[in-house]
């Protein structure tokens, strides 16, 4: 059904003549007759009936009437939504890994709630791989992920990007031990990201520069387990520069090549005029642009 009809017959259930509703919405009445019999004909059943001189609704037409209301309303919350100049509001899902969330969402999310109270930024916790498949059901509006220059992403063509930050990585090693040339762990196990690849692959890359197949042992998620089977002498691995690990584990720089971690928001392309996703992601880059 189309909605134009759908808010003539409204109009004419509240406004009783066809002559009035022309009036009303700046039309003939003509044309107000002739949408009233295409909805007719769109909903096969008739929606008027003569009453003298002027015209009434049917009980079918009062019902539809009825109807027409809250359709009327939903197509205008809609399109209000989508309107690239409305005020952001709604829910915006977003999934990130947690750097990302603590780093730059939560900020955002604390100056938005001032400046934008009607918008609602719903957190999920994932991994690049696992947030790039929501996004491609989507399932979320805004994915936060990350790369490694030695492991770069393979952008899909909907994928719509912008930088973040980066971060430098090191190895994180028990905290007596000093650099040493990457061919001299060799016989070391190795822990690696369970829920992305891209951590694996630096290692591997890193480890073939160095002529060696790294010894794989465990996958963890947790950046905090990580530290405790380095320190348990279980294993070392790939951690981030400057952050607080557990007493005992040293980060060492990787100089030769340099590993860095580059964080990313990432949208469907098209989708970035959304007002609720537009805001975010203003706030977001916002600290990139300046």
């Amino acid at each position: 059904m189309d909605v134009r009809r759908l808010r003539l017959l409204l109009e004419l259930s509240r406004l009783g003549s066809m002559h009035e509703v022309a009036d009303h919405v700046g039309t003939t009445t003509s044309a107000v007759s002739q949408g009233i019999a295409a909805l007719t004909r769109d909903v096969g059943t008739p929606l008027i009936e003569p009453d003298g001189r002027r015209v009434r609704l049917t009980p079918a037409g009062r019902r539809l009437a009825e109807h027409a209301v809250t359709i009327i309303a939903a197509v205008d919350r809609a399109r209000l939504d989508l309107d690239p100049g409305a005020e952001p509001s709604g829910v915006l899902r977003v999934a990130g890994f947690a750097t990302a969330v603590r780093r730059s969402l939560l900020p955002a999310m604390d100056e938005l709630a001032d400046t934008h109270p009607g918008l609602e930024v719903r957190i999920l916790e994932h991994e690049p791989l696992e947030a790039f498949d929501l996004l491609a059901r989507d399932d979320i509006d805004l994915a936060l992920t990350y790369d490694y220059n030695l492991a770069p992403t393979a952008w899909r063509n909907d994928h719509q990007t912008a930088a973040l930050w980066t971060v430098d990585w090191g190895l994180g090693v028990p905290a007596g031990e000093t650099r040493a040339p990457f061919a001299s762990y060799a016989e070391r196990d190795w822990i690696v990201n369970s829920r992305n690849t891209a951590d694996e692959e630096v290692v591997r890359a890193l480890a073939s520069m160095a002529g060696f197949e790294p010894r794989i042992v465990h996958r963890i998620d947790a950046l905090e387990l990580v530290d405790d089977l380095i320190l348990d002498g279980r294993g070392i691995g790939l951690l981030p520069r400057g952050r607080t690990s557990r007493r005992g584990v040293r980060v060492l720089p990787l100089t030769d090549p340099r590993v860095t971690m580059r964080a990313y928001a990432v949208t469907r392309r098209g989708r970035d005029g959304w007002p609720p996703l537009r805001a975010v992601l203003d706030r977001l880059t916002a600290a990139v642009r300046a």
